[in-house]
């Protein structure tokens, strides 16, 4: 660089120099008049706005002197390292590119003001290249925060979906999932499967909750293990919100868990839909998703005592109180494998009646005794109930 030319902008930067304070102001004072979501920060956001601007004013000037508006430096730090982070919560990318906008404006329509028609039109240029390093900037810095926030709100849902598991959704884990953006509507549903292979979570989360989305319903996500656990919200039947999502699972089986009042109660369709999930195996041709009470029998021989009880609740009972031949019908039925001929002898009616005492049973339990899987899940009710000694 010849003398000429160095003396040239040192002169400049001098003017620049002297000019920050006033093309700071104008900035602010731009801002306080043209931006429509200027009135809605708080007092202490728009100082530190205003420091930005002033950060983003010097900034330049200091980096014209360095380089003539040649070459720059990272700006992210001594553009936005004076603000905190928190500002990028209050300020949207959009709302900062407009305030990066009218900051180069005015800088822009003052230039001539300040510098002499000779020296203007080389600081003209070198605010179009400064303004692009402060977008590259800008652009950096939230990419950032959306990184941390990312990370952030995956620990707080991972933290959500475990308390529930626990039993131990309070208070404050429902304020966690509110901030996460659940919608606390409707009835609640846990549905859970295998971790997809070669898929990362957060692609599986995103596309699980995207799918309930476009269902109406809420969706938090997490994985335990080898196990991929989803909460549903805003569910009206929990099969066929299962049914939704389930190509989002992992290969073997998917379960759902009964409904729940709502995030706080949903512990008992976590538990239901944990249990039967371990006793799957049990039935291999169950469907897919399967609804976790259609697994009693495999969760009763697990030792999983909710099931057991409500076998003997929700079957034996029912049908010791329906009216007392019921449960001899059945026995005898499933002793002569199922031929109702067979039974109707050895119980000395007729063939009709036995088929009468079979649709009352049916009536009775929601199980079709004629039915193989129905038949297993009646069995295992009635020696269970036996064995309760219940009367």
């Amino acid at each position: 660089m010849g003398r000429a030319e160095q003396e040239k902008r040192d002169r400049i930067s001098a003017a620049l120099q002297r000019a920050t304070g006033s093309l700071s102001t104008a900035a602010t004072a731009a801002m306080s008049t043209r931006m429509t979501w200027w009135d809605d920060l708080s007092a202490e956001d728009r100082s530190w706005v205003g420091v930005i601007v002033q950060a983003g004013v010097k900034g330049f000037v200091d980096w014209y002197g360095d380089t003539g508006g040649v070459s720059s430096a990272p700006l992210s730090a001594s553009v936005f390292g004076a603000a905190p982070r928190e500002l990028t919560g209050a300020i949207n990318l959009q709302q900062t590119v407009e305030l990066v906008r009218l900051t180069i404006e005015v800088v822009e329509a003052n230039i001539d003001d300040i510098l002499g028609p000779d020296d203007a039109p080389s600081v003209h240029e070198a605010v179009l290249r400064y303004a692009r390093e402060v977008a590259f900037a800008t652009a950096e810095v939230y990419a950032r925060a959306a990184e941390v926030r990312g990370a952030w709100d995956a620990r707080l849902e991972a933290l959500v979906v475990d308390a529930v598991l626990r039993s131990e959704a309070d208070e404050t884990v429902l304020s966690r999932a509110s901030a996460l953006g659940w919608g606390a509507r409707g009835d609640v549903a846990v549905v859970l499967g295998r971790v997809p292979a070669q898929r990362t979570e957060t692609d599986v989360f995103e596309e699980v909750r995207r799918t309930a989305l476009a269902c109406g319903m809420d969706a938090l996500c997490a994985t335990q293990g080898e196990k991929l656990v989803v909460i549903l919200g805003g569910v009206d039947d929990p099969h066929k919100s299962a049914l939704r999502i389930v190509e989002h699972f992992g290969e073997g089986p998917v379960v759902v868990g009964p409904v729940a009042p709502d995030l706080s109660h949903a512990h008992g369709s976590a538990r239901a839909a944990l249990s039967a999930h371990r006793s799957a195996t049990g039935w291999p041709q169950a469907p897919r998703p399967v609804r976790s009470d259609e697994l009693l029998p495999e969760r009763a021989l697990a030792g999983d005592g909710h099931a057991r009880r409500s076998l003997v609740d929700d079957v034996y009972l029912p049908l010791l109180g329906a009216r007392g031949t019921l449960i001899e019908t059945l026995s005898t039925y499933f002793l002569h494998g199922g031929s109702i001929e067979a039974t109707a002898r050895t119980l000395f009616v007729h063939p009709n009646t036995v088929r009468y005492r079979l649709k009352q049973a049916a009536e009775v339990t929601g199980l079709t005794p004629t039915r193989p899987r129905d038949a297993f899940t009646v069995q295992i009710a009635l020696i269970l109930g036996r064995q309760s000694g219940r009367e």
